[in-house]
């Protein structure tokens, strides 16, 4: 790797994540609580209880959703529907687990299946609009947000597949053997172990969009579809297999929860990671490694914000710090960019080689 793509990958981020650090120590100043002890309970609370394997189990859903994003920005496509993807697919996983009896081991892989082609299904029409008619995938994928969340209360209601568990409604519960086992760490607690599918994911992302001929023609069909259509790559498939793949992916992103520890998908289950991965994968550039440490960095910042509350400091300082960092990343980058421009610039004028001076002219 080059020194400027190092400066790049690294300089970038560091200089977006310090920039962020010092504006909202400006805003605690500002709200009269100190940088320091705030700062320093985010960092000491990390050892503390569950923190860190609860960071970790966070930070695998984010990551998949992130993921789910980022297929879709290889091939210029912004699926930002993801949030209604995963929480269809996680209620229709939840339903058919519970619902059918199967032995261990395959009833796991028929929830994950059911999940993934749920979130494949979902985003199937705004696939098809953009593909055959030009819609924007921005304008689908949002609607249908709310149309999912219309129809999971509908599917978990009692008069369908819902029960009534005290106050809230749930799918009947998953048997233990759809579940997928964790690590459990003792008191420190227990690693979904579906952190081992977020890492089997980010390795055949990399792998498949970076090292293979189908990963170089979906980034060509985005750069350019004329180009690539001119060099016999499908783009209207390109844009069909990007956005069924995105879907698919995110699919996945309620199962770390719903097979390692709810069991069950019910009116309070989480949401809102869709929109988390987009700000992610942002953070992350759509690299693999670079999502893994946005995803971290966010779920780090999550749990601090209950830490925060305990010593009275505004757990919205979190909220503010993570906008900070999104909008200093995309700064950071643009910086480092010009710089690096700037130098090869400079690296090119030196290298030039100058031309010799016509025969009797003189200076």
């Amino acid at each position: 790797m080059t020194t400027a793509k190092i400066r790049s990958a690294v300089l970038a981020p560091a200089l977006a994540v310090l920039v962020a650090a010092l504006l909202c120590a400006v805003a605690l100043l500002v709200s009269g609580d100190s940088p320091l002890q705030a700062f320093g309970v985010m960092i000491s609370q990390l050892g503390s209880g569950t923190v860190a394997v609860d960071t970790v189990n966070s930070a695998a859903v984010y990551y998949i959703a992130a993921l789910a994003v980022a297929i879709g920005f290889q091939m210029k496509l912004f699926n930002i529907g993801v949030e209604g993807q995963f929480r269809v697919a996680a209620c229709m996983a939840a339903i058919v687990g519970g619902t059918l009896p199967l032995p261990p081991v395959l009833h796991t892989i028929v929830i994950i299946a059911v999940a993934a082609l749920s979130g494949a299904a979902w985003v199937a029409v705004p696939a098809l609009l953009k593909a055959y008619r030009g819609v924007s995938e921005v304008i689908s994928t949002i609607m249908l947000n709310a149309v999912a969340t219309g129809l999971i209360a509908y599917l978990i209601s009692t008069d369908t597949f819902g029960q009534l568990e005290g106050n809230n409604i749930t799918t009947p519960p998953i048997a233990p053997s759809g579940w997928f086992p964790g690590l459990t760490l003792g008191e420190s607690g227990t690693l979904f172990g579906m952190i081992l599918v977020a890492a089997v994911l980010g390795v055949g992302y990399w792998f498949l969009l970076g090292r293979t001929r189908f990963g170089f023609e979906l980034k060509a069909s985005g750069q350019s579809p004329t180009a690539a259509a001119a060099g016999g790559v499908n783009a209207r498939r390109m844009v069909l297999i990007a956005l069924l793949s995105s879907g698919a992916v995110a699919g996945l992103v309620g199962l770390p929860e719903l097979l390692g520890r709810d069991h069950a998908y019910t009116l309070t289950s989480p949401s809102g990671y869709g929109f988390t991965g987009i700000a992610i994968a942002l953070l992350g550039r759509n690299h693999p490694v670079g999502i893994a440490l946005g995803a971290l960095l966010w779920a780090y910042l999550d749990k601090s914000a209950v830490a925060l509350d305990v010593v009275g400091i505004p757990r919205e300082i979190v909220l503010i710090m993570q906008g900070l960092i999104v909008l200093s990343v995309v700064v950071a980058y643009e910086v480092v960019r010009r710089v690096d421009l700037r130098a090869e610039q400079r690296r090119v004028a030196e290298a030039a080689p100058v031309a010799p001076r016509p025969a009797g002219v003189t200076s």
